[in-house]
């Protein structure tokens, strides 16, 4: 007699609530779910690892792309911004984007490729904007008519729970925006005493609780993203919620910038700014923290007073609020402009 077929478990119902981060955020495969991408923008959100950009017809009107002129944008992120510049260069014109990011990179250009926009016009380059000028003479690229930075981390980087942006889900404190280069978020906790972590914390993110958090959560491991939400969220329980999420939140904000030295890096494209545009070129700034926000705005009025920049923007620009609602992650962009004087 044969041995019976072995009994096998079936499989159990797994329950209402997805576990798995691909299956609770399926707008990650809008091709696959196009009524939940949909579902999803009609609430008023942004779909997971998508990536509306900011403010689009503002930076258009304020450095008025046009036929055969030269464009860089300094963050090419998912390509929006580019991909609108773009539209309004041809023919003749050309556009070299920048992103430090070597995994959201290639999908980018590929996007942009995917659109009609081939060698002739669109060159992309691995690189940190800080490195501006040497990234423009690689591409035989003296000056340019029109530059944008767009400073904003971008969607597909904080809903990818791998690259440790976010709490969204369990995922390694790393927030490299390169993970090739430097030490995670992780290593920086763990080996900065509590004086010196208070002071980025204050430095990067205006963070009124610093000194407490600090001494909550420096020498410790973290490996996890959730882990160091976990201790900031302990160390402050006094306080009201929502005031201890939006400290969760600045924490972070102040770990990335520290680990992706990105104050560094742009007052360095601050410094060379006007040597990378033409006379009478525009620059135009898109910034998401008031530490981004000051040294955009200092730099640009020194600029204006010693005859560098031809004018400034007198005001800050914001998001409407219909473009809030329809982009929630709009509603701290802050967008500053310059020209270049002509002389």
């Amino acid at each position: 007699m044969s041995d019976p077929t072995p009994y096998r478990r079936r499989q159990r119902y797994s329950g209402k609530n997805p576990r798995r981060f691909e299956e609770k955020y399926k707008e990650l495969s809008p091709e696959k779910y196009p009524e939940t991408v949909e579902r999803v923008l009609a609430s008023g959100k942004t779909p997971a690892g998508s990536h509306v950009p900011v403010l689009v017809g503002e930076i258009l009107e304020i450095l008025r792309p046009q036929a055969g002129e030269t464009a860089v944008d300094c963050t090419l992120g998912h390509g929006g911004h580019a991909s609108a510049i773009l539209q309004c260069l041809g023919p003749g014109g050309r556009l070299l984007g920048l992103d430090v990011d070597p995994l959201e990179l290639p999908k980018t250009e590929a996007r942009l490729r995917a659109a009609g926009f081939g060698e002739e016009v669109f060159k992309a380059r691995q690189s940190n904007f800080a490195g501006l000028q040497w990234a423009m003479a690689a591409e035989v690229m003296e000056r340019a008519d029109c530059l944008l930075a767009d400073l904003g981390v971008s969607s597909m980087q904080l809903d990818t729970p791998e690259r440790g942006f976010s709490t969204k889900i369990a995922g390694p404190l790393d927030m490299r925006m390169n993970p090739g280069r430097g030490a995670p978020a992780s290593q920086l906790v763990k080996k900065t005493l509590p004086a010196p972590l208070a002071a980025i914390l204050r430095e990067n993110a205006d963070e009124p609780h610093a000194a407490m958090i600090a001494s909550a959560i420096a020498g410790k491991d973290f490996p996890l993203t959730t882990g160091l939400a976990a201790a900031i969220r302990a160390s402050l329980r006094f306080l009201p919620a929502e005031e201890i999420e939006k400290s969760v939140r600045r924490v972070f904000q102040a770990l990335r910038i520290e680990v992706n030295e990105e104050f560094r890096a742009l007052d360095s494209l601050l410094r060379v700014l006007p040597a990378c545009l033409e006379r009478g070129g525009r620059a135009a700034i898109l910034t998401f923290h008031s530490g981004e926000d000051r040294r955009v705005k200092k730099a640009f009025q020194a600029g204006h007073r010693d005859g560098i920049y031809f004018s400034v923007a007198r005001d800050v620009i914001r998001p409407t609020p219909a473009e809030c609602r329809a982009n929630p992650r709009a509603s701290s962009a802050k967008l500053r402009w310059a020209v270049r004087a002509w002389q």
